[in-house]
């Protein structure tokens, strides 16, 4: 699939990220391990040179896996030595950028797991990951959480430490009564929306996704081999009726909530009822992290007053903001330390690949 990268390459491009905007940048007489790495592994940075075609990342046969790691290796002990040696005004400069790249090794940490699982999903003999693959657990909580909407702070705040620059700047936003529920869409839900021809019928479905569930043929979320059995980490398995729904697109999720009688939420309806519920990365009964990552309904657009980083990394996430839609949360994949209440993650409305499900919300009369 052209939206997934072999290993191998994830292993490459996050090292190179650290050679090139970190060590070619601050360490006085630094030099690339191996200059024609920067087209093989740039991954979208127009400003950093040409890059080799994302959809034949995969036929990469050379360099080798042993090349890639020697690589790893190599910048890694030149980052010991710069970091041991940088005075107090490189490091001041250095420092964001290694924190950022830090921070988008553990992006790639997730990615190496959805991409590995597409690939194994296509081998005939359904090859498991492993028996200990990380997995899915169940909710603990029920029922639906109402609010009386009204003036809500949405987005990173400075103390809260790293964030992404898409996440700022921290703005108020006003809400209209909602509620929103307290779990996860379970497969349950979505083996009755099966059985009730959801797959089959128009009327739940956005245009586009309708389109394409033609056009796919689509009769279930990706990996499921019939209504009660999937692929996962752990090889072929019997689908859980109580674990969250997972590897659904948008377009899934939103007829999803439609057939339900209610709707996607909004990212910010999303944010405000998280921190309201005192929800955290270490504990999540509500399992907005976690478990899967849930869809809004809200466009991936820039806050009010956004500025992009400045830089090479200016390129990072705002360019890409057209076009796709918000999700929030983490997934069981998700690297600890990575998730926040602030993180925005994005895909275009057709992504499936991704460990991503959905929770449901409803609008409430003003008199709330």
């Amino acid at each position: 699939m052209p939206d997934t990268s072999p290993t191998k390459w994830h292993l490459a491009h996050t090292t190179w990220f650290f050679e090139t905007l970190v060590l070619q940048a601050f360490a006085p007489g630094h030099r690339p391990v191996d200059e024609r790495y920067a087209k093989l592994f740039n991954s979208y940075y127009e400003s950093l040179g040409p890059r080799h075609p994302r959809p034949q990342r995969g036929l990469l046969t050379r360099p080798s896996l042993g090349e890639v790691l020697a690589y790893r290796t190599a910048v890694d002990e030149a980052l010991d030595t710069f970091t041991a040696a940088a005075d107090a005004d490189t490091w001041a400069r250095a420092a964001p950028l290694l924190d950022l790249g830090l921070h988008h090794e553990q992006q790639h940490q997730e990615l190496l797991l959805t991409d590995i699982l597409h690939l194994l999903s296509l081998n005939p003999l359904a090859p498991a990951y492993g028996s200990a693959a990380p997995g899915l657990t169940r909710g603990q909580t029920q029922g639906w959480w109402e609010s009386a909407g009204g003036a809500f702070d949405i987005g990173h705040a400075a103390a809260e430490g790293f964030a992404f620059d898409n996440e700022t700047p921290r703005h108020e936003v006003r809400l209209a009564p909602f509620a929103l529920s307290r779990s996860l869409v379970t497969n349950r839900e979505v083996q009755a929306f099966i059985a009730d021809g959801g797959y089959r019928r128009a009327e739940w479905w956005l245009s586009d996704g309708w389109a394409t569930v033609q056009a796919q043929g689509w009769e279930a979320p990706l990996y499921w081999a019939s209504p009660n059995t999937r692929f996962s980490l752990q090889g072929e398995t019997a689908v859980d009726p109580d674990e969250p729904a997972c590897h659904l697109s948008f377009y899934e999720a939103a007829a999803l909530a439609a057939w339900a009688g209610a709707r996607l939420p909004t990212e910010f309806e999303w944010e405000a009822a998280a921190r309201a519920w005192g929800e955290t990365p270490h504990a999540s009964p509500a399992q907005c992290f976690g478990a899967v990552w849930q869809w809004t309904r809200s466009s991936y657009d820039p806050y009010p007053r956004f500025r992009p980083w400045s830089g090479a990394v200016a390129e990072y996430n705002g360019k890409f903001m057209v076009g796709q839609l918000v999700l929030r949360g983490s997934s069981f994949a998700t690297p600890a330390g990575h998730a926040r209440l602030s993180y925005r993650n994005f895909f275009p409305p057709a992504a499936r690949w991704q460990f991503s499900g959905l929770r449901l919300a409803r609008d409430l009369d003003a008199g709330l």
